[in-house]
């Protein structure tokens, strides 16, 4: 199944934009919202950790499957419903050129294609999806897949900056490109630092620190040099957060108004976090976000104050 065969819930960005939110209605504030942010469903990833073999181990991905469906079921029984859910990067685990990797794509996709048509999917680009050093042509490859490796749009009064952290960690494959986002992102930067919007969030894959924006390199996070004149930029511009995954793990912490936050995956753990989600309540003067085991929301649905939150003028 291709993505455009899998129906509605693959209105992919096009134009560097998302066609599910018509910005001259969404740019208003309404009210508060929520909407759920995963990461990492990563088909192929768990039987590849557990047998020690990450590079070409991952031949199986029945167990993301059951998960992901999970996931999906969850989310489509909330009520309200979500304005978006979102999958922060690592969509799948073959990298580019590596078997398995049309098959993972279509057994993800044809789970997804079950995503209420009412609630937008919006997809973020992981290095699993363009690999470490992207090129030319993976970045097209997943354009043609999944829809735009970077984008925004507006839901609620709010700005949605989905980035393609790969080109900060090794753009050394394709310098044009990442120039190109870096000047897209300044001039989205000059919107946000208008105050034209309630407020301003980003989606990246590669989060730009765990717990501290002085903390060591590490594969997990994004180096120090680049961490600190990208965090610096957002917080300029009054981005209140940034969500992603990549770690397998819940992390996260903040720098000077910016939180970082840091999402476990839907599918393999690298921590003592269980499959899970997170819940993310937009409000006039705040983002409040809770992460869910896929059991909790799935049996129970979204605490009473969360919620409570929604009723908020």
């Amino acid at each position: 199944m291709s993505a455009a065969e899998a129906g509605g819930v693959f209105r992919r960005a096009r134009g560097r934009t998302l066609d599910a939110f018509p910005s001259e209605k969404e740019r208003e504030w309404k009210g508060p919202f929520y909407f759920i942010q995963g990461a990492d469903p990563q088909f192929g990833l768990m039987k590849a950790w557990s047998t020690g073999n990450c590079d070409s181990g991952g031949d199986e991905w029945g167990q993301e499957i059951r998960l992901t469906e999970q996931a999906v079921q969850a989310v489509n029984k909330l009520k309200p419903r979500p304005r978006f859910f979102v999958l922060c990067g690592d969509l799948i685990h073959a990298m580019p050129g590596t078997p398995w990797r049309k098959e993972q794509t279509a057994d993800l996709q044809r789970v997804l294609a079950r995503v209420d048509s009412d609630i937008p999917l919006v997809l973020v680009s992981g290095n699993h999806d363009l690999g470490n050093a992207p090129t030319p042509e993976t970045v097209a490859e997943f354009q043609r897949t999944w829809g735009d490796d970077y984008f925004s749009f507006w839901v609620g009064g709010v700005l949605c900056l989905v980035l393609n952290s790969q080109f900060w960690y090794d753009a050394s494959r394709c310098p044009a490109l990442k120039q190109a986002q870096d000047q897209w992102l300044d001039q989205q930067l000059s919107i946000a630092g208008q105050r034209e919007c309630q407020h301003a969030i980003v989606f990246q894959h590669i989060p730009l620190f765990l717990q501290n924006i002085d903390e060591d390199d590490d594969y997990f996070n994004l180096t120090k040099s680049v961490r600190r004149e990208v965090a610096d930029k957002l917080v300029r511009a009054g981005v209140t957060a940034v969500f992603s995954g990549h770690y397998h793990r819940n992390a996260g912490g903040t720098y000077q108004n910016l939180d970082m936050v840091v999402s476990s995956a839907i599918g393999c753990q690298l921590g003592q976090d269980t499959h899970g989600l997170r819940v993310v309540v937009v409000t006039a003067e705040k983002i409040v976000h809770r992460y869910y085991s896929l059991d909790e929301l799935s049996e129970k649905g979204i605490e009473d104050d969360l919620m409570g939150l929604m009723k908020e003028k």
